[in-house]
């Protein structure tokens, strides 16, 4: 079976990898390509900054839900924006929800309670999925924070219930710490680059997942390979960098024996004709 032959058996799947080493772009091409395959997937964003929708060829999110092709969607998320909607859904009373919402209290809460905005941003994607929201997605593909090890990202909601002890909260977070920990309906793809401190970071993040958190990654993918040079002179810098990038991916696969996919850097802007020439390139390479 295939690396996208699994990944496409999932519910939710989270991207996460390095800052800047494409998982706006592996994201992209995933959801692509799941939808192709009948899935219905759903894209979710946590940066601000908001480029899945430069990468797809759509309007901009701005927390809204935009269709971006057949059976494929995305949305930009905030983890406050988030948090408030779920006050506002379990206060009915719209001026307590407010009040609640506002209040200096509320935000010491957010910002110290342990994991808290993961926990939410992960428990929207368990909601969309099972809770009949729009659209209905059986797939969720999570384009996590670069915030440096995304085992910060899976390990919150178990931290997060082990300090709530009970109660609502603590009893979601321990349902979504149990979805997270079942291969069988979510999975990890991580993103690279076949460079020095990519790798590094890629080779400590596998030991953690796999060490602390029991979780095996779907796929890794290192992007932006340097074109094979032909022989001739002036190209020295060129070959120079596709002997690094081969060095660095020698690295890689003397510690990970699982699916990796190698995407090339190609000429073209960010956009869906990128997209859609990498995916091709994913579906040759996938192991």
């Amino acid at each position: 079976m295939s690396a996208l032959d699994r990944l496409a058996e999932r519910q939710l799947v989270v991207v996460t990898g390095k800052g800047g080493v494409g998982k706006t772009t592996l994201a992209s091409v995933l959801g692509r390509l799941l939808a192709a395959r009948g899935r219905r997937v759903l894209l979710l964003e946590v940066d601000p900054r908001e480029s899945l929708h430069q990468a797809l060829g759509t309007e901009p999110s701005g927390g809204e839900i935009v269709a971006a092709g057949p059976g494929l969607w995305l949305q930009n998320l905030q983890p406050a924006a988030v948090i408030e909607g779920l006050v506002h859904e379990k206060v009915p009373i719209g001026y307590l929800a407010r009040k609640i919402v506002e209040s200096p209290a509320f935000h010491h809460f957010v910002e110290g309670a342990p994991g808290l905005k993961e926990t939410a941003l992960l428990g929207y994607a368990y909601r969309t999925l099972h809770a009949g929201r729009r659209p209905r997605a059986d797939l969720v593909i999570l384009d996590a924070p670069a915030t440096g090890h995304g085992a910060t990202l899976l390990a919150a909601p178990g931290l997060l219930a082990q300090a709530a002890q009970g109660g609502q909260l603590g009893d979601m977070a321990a349902d979504l710490a149990a979805f997270l920990a079942d291969p069988t309906r979510c999975g990890v793809a991580l993103a690279t680059l076949a460079e020095e401190m990519p790798i590094q970071e890629t080779l400590e993040l596998l030991e953690v997942l796999q060490t602390k958190l029991g979780l095996r990654p779907d796929l890794v993918v290192a992007n932006g390979l340097y074109p094979v040079p032909p022989a001739g002179p002036g190209l020295e810098l060129l070959r120079t960098r596709r002997r690094l990038n081969e060095a660095e991916l020698a690295r890689l696969t003397a510690a990970w024996e699982g699916p990796l996919v190698s995407l090339p850097l190609l000429p073209l802007d960010r956009g869906p004709a990128l997209i859609d020439r990498l995916a091709q390139v994913f579906l040759e390479e996938d192991p």
